[in-house]
């Protein structure tokens, strides 16, 4: 067997291995009508050892998806960086022209489409010279000029002390995960197989898992958190359970019927679900942990949701950039918060102590630590960091700073068991429904319309989504434009979920400071007073 650093054990191809060897006749997946067992799985996977290299791809080349959650989606994220190529896992909920900066900027060689996303794909193609090839990753025949996902699985695998195989290391880049940037263009994250190997690892360690649960994905696959889950739960043998979305009474009827025990979605959903009618008809009894993340979790929806469903509930804090996660809570804090115990009951506005193998300070301007208490900025330390930006070595440079730290630019204070409160967010982000939205790529595309002289954008509270994006525009002498001109603008250039949600069209200037920065927090506040403002 070899060691951690080398090959197997050092590399995603592990947890399969692992997997393999203990619960080979145990389920592995399922969606929908398929079923297929760890062997069956396993065999596919392998396969695409050789059938990726069959059609064209070499060591270190990018494939990207763009797919709903199915179990081939999910054999990308298995499979791809296994046999030694990089996945970049497309949103789909950008804009085509946000997925075509993202295709030429890592110089995407093959994409991966499922049948919901064929037109996306084409487009990319049309678009992107480096795309050579397309690959269908859904039911029946691929498209004319297409290749099968399924045949590509289907190939002779390679043996595993084959040399392209060997070269794979715990340093081996295993995927290029895309996050919006300040200065508008998204950042690809650069995550090793020892970085996503490392975080599965933290994850089991906080959150232990064992081969008889059952993981239901439904938050989208191309979230960094699935993703570490997928890893998790493959490492021990146990199942995953494939939806293609999320949807509050196929959530809660697959929960029932396939006797799900783990799940890992965001507050939104969770609020969704508790609210739904159905739910209260379901037999949730086998599901025993909830884990939450990713955007603000307003402690009333955690309240009810602790009275509406029987498991427990952790809260998870991390970052693309940490392959996600950094901390978490225990198993018993939230429902003891909400029993009224203390201090847990302060504590149903944290996001946890540090995950095992991973450090976190929280630190003053001049780098020194913060007291217990005291606000400052999140650095974190461990093997889960990511390698760098791909191709943005000054945002790296800023990101990763001395011995190994990455810089998160997020706001917390930390009490006397090192549990987490996040208090405010990096650069003025915008999470809402669980998406980050940068509020600068936000300006930009509204300063393309003329009549816009100045703009401040930033979150205003959305009770479905815990924030809305919301603009200010100032006009241009002269010049008149509405709200609706300055949505049709933003459609134009983003996603749809980036666009604002409501617009104020004045003609008087934004407040500013004495070095001319415009004053959003005076702008926010009236919006936000009396109302819980702590992200966790």
């Amino acid at each position: 067997m070899t060691t951690q650093g080398t090959t197997t054990q050092g590399t995603l191809a592990w947890p399969l291995t692992r997997a393999l060897a203990t619960n080979p006749t145990g389920e592995a997946v399922v969606d929908g009508a398929v079923r297929l067992t760890y062997a069956q799985w396993g065999r596919r996977i392998h396969g695409l050892t050789t059938g990726l290299r069959d059609i064209g791809l070499r060591n270190g080349d990018v494939v990207a998806t763009i797919a709903q959650n199915t179990y081939r989606h999910l054999e990308c994220w298995v499979g791809i960086p296994a046999a030694g190529m990089v996945l970049n896992d497309l949103n789909y909920r950008l804009a085509v022209a946000e997925l075509e900066f993202i295709v030429n900027d890592c110089a995407v060689r093959a994409l991966v489409a499922d049948s919901a996303y064929l037109e996306v794909a084409r487009e990319l193609k049309r678009r992107c010279g480096c795309i050579e090839v397309l690959v269908f990753a859904g039911d029946g025949l691929a498209p004319e000029g297409w290749v099968h996902w399924d045949d590509l699985c289907a190939a002779t695998p390679l043996d595993p002390t084959h040399p392209d195989l060997a070269a794979i290391t715990f340093d081996t880049l295993a995927a290029i995960s895309y996050t919006g940037g300040t200065t508008g263009l998204p950042k690809g994250v650069m995550q090793s197989h020892g970085n996503l190997l490392a975080n599965a690892k933290h994850m089991l360690m906080s959150n232990p898992i064992r081969p008889q649960d059952r993981f239901i994905h439904a938050a989208p696959m191309f979230h960094a958190a699935d993703a570490s889950s997928t890893f998790a739960f493959t490492f021990v043998g146990g199942a995953h359970i494939c939806i293609a979305g999320f949807e509050p009474d196929l959530f809660a009827r697959t929960v029932e019927a396939e006797r799900v025990t783990v799940s890992l979605i965001v507050p939104t959903m969770i609020n969704m679900l508790v609210n739904h009618p159905s739910v209260k008809e379901r037999d949730f009894s086998a599901w025993r942990l909830l884990m939450f993340g990713a955007s603000p979790m307003p402690i009333e929806v955690l309240l009810k949701a602790c009275e509406v469903l029987p498991c427990s509930f952790v809260q998870l804090y991390g970052m693309t950039e940490a392959a996600p996660i950094v901390t978490s809570t225990q198993a018993d804090d939230n429902r003891r918060g909400a029993a009224g115990e203390e201090p847990y009951r302060a504590r149903l506005a944290s996001c946890g102590q540090p995950v095992p193998g991973v450090e976190v300070e929280v630190r003053r301007p001049d780098g020194t630590r913060c007291n217990t208490g005291e606000p400052g900025e999140v650095h974190v330390r461990g093997p889960n960091i990511m390698m760098g930006y791909w191709n943005r070595p000054e945002e790296t440079s800023k990101a990763l700073v001395g011995n190994g730290w990455y810089a998160s630019g997020d706001v917390a204070w930390a009490d006397d068991d090192g549990y987490l409160f996040i208090v405010d967010r990096a650069k003025d982000m915008i999470i809402s429904g669980g998406e980050n939205i940068y509020t600068t790529e936000v300006e930009n595309a509204i300063f393309r319309n003329p009549a816009v002289l100045e703009v401040a954008v930033f979150g205003i509270p959305h009770e479905t989504f815990g924030e809305m994006v919301h603009a200010v525009v100032v006009t241009k002498a002269g010049a008149t434009v509405t709200a609706d001109e300055i949505v049709a603008t933003c459609r134009e250039q983003i996603a749809g979920y980036k666009v604002p949600r409501s617009v104020n069209v004045r003609s008087e200037a934004l407040p500013k400071s004495g070095a001319g920065k415009i004053l959003k927090r005076d702008l926010r506040a009236p919006y936000w007073q009396g109302k819980d403002k702590a992200v966790n």
